[in-house]
């Protein structure tokens, strides 16, 4: 790891990592790789990674500012649990009265941004009839598509405009939708929801 502080920003060097199999390597390996494609990954996607570049000012991985950013992502962290479970396994087991979800699921039409097998478009059903059973709260962003309003429908919906920008172009407004809950709607699930 000690090479690592002669690293440098490379489209050749992030085609090597994205192809490296991350299962050969330790685990910190696995994450320096990951914070390497991930800071120069266009649009910071997991999956489908591609070399981003700025045209203005320097590269996105700048290896000299590694240590200060490990400590500051180690600051915001400390006393933080990462749990990594399947969403519905998660909130089983987190469900509580006093418990507040906030859940960021893929766009609608953009399920595979997350990784293969991650979340699936059936998902936002079960996910839907799910939050419509727990004993906390909830809030939730997506898209703003007519079939997320559909299957959230049960819930209260309200609509922001997002700003992106990909890869330092001008900004674009792009609508979501805020889902909070519990169900404003106590009626039983529709039977189109997939039962988990």
């Amino acid at each position: 790891m000690e090479t690592r502080k002669f690293q440098i920003t490379s489209r050749a060097e992030f085609e090597r990592l994205a192809a490296a199999n991350p299962d050969s390597l330790t685990d910190l390996e696995r994450a320096a790789r990951f914070l390497y494609l991930q800071r120069l990954a266009f649009g910071g996607k997991v999956a489908g990674r591609n070399f981003g570049v700025q045209t203005c000012g320097g590269a996105r991985f700048d290896v000299t500012r590694l240590g200060p950013l490990l400590e500051e992502i180690h600051a915001r962290l400390a006393g933080v649990t990462i749990e990594c479970l399947p969403w519905a396994e998660f909130i089983d087991r987190y469900d509580s009265p006093g418990t507040l979800f906030y859940l960021d699921p893929p766009y609608w039409g953009s399920e595979m941004d997350y990784g293969a097998g991650v979340f699936a478009r059936t998902d936002f059903s079960r996910l839907a009839l799910r939050l419509s059973r727990i004993s906390g709260r909830f809030m939730l962003s997506v898209n703003d598509v007519p079939q997320t309003r559909e299957i959230f429908s049960r819930f209260a919906i309200q609509q922001v405009m997002t700003q992106y920008t990909v890869a330092g172009g001008k900004p674009s407004d792009v609508p979501e939708i805020v889902v909070t809950g519990p169900s404003a709607d106590p009626t039983p699930a529709a039977p189109d929801l997939l039962s988990l």
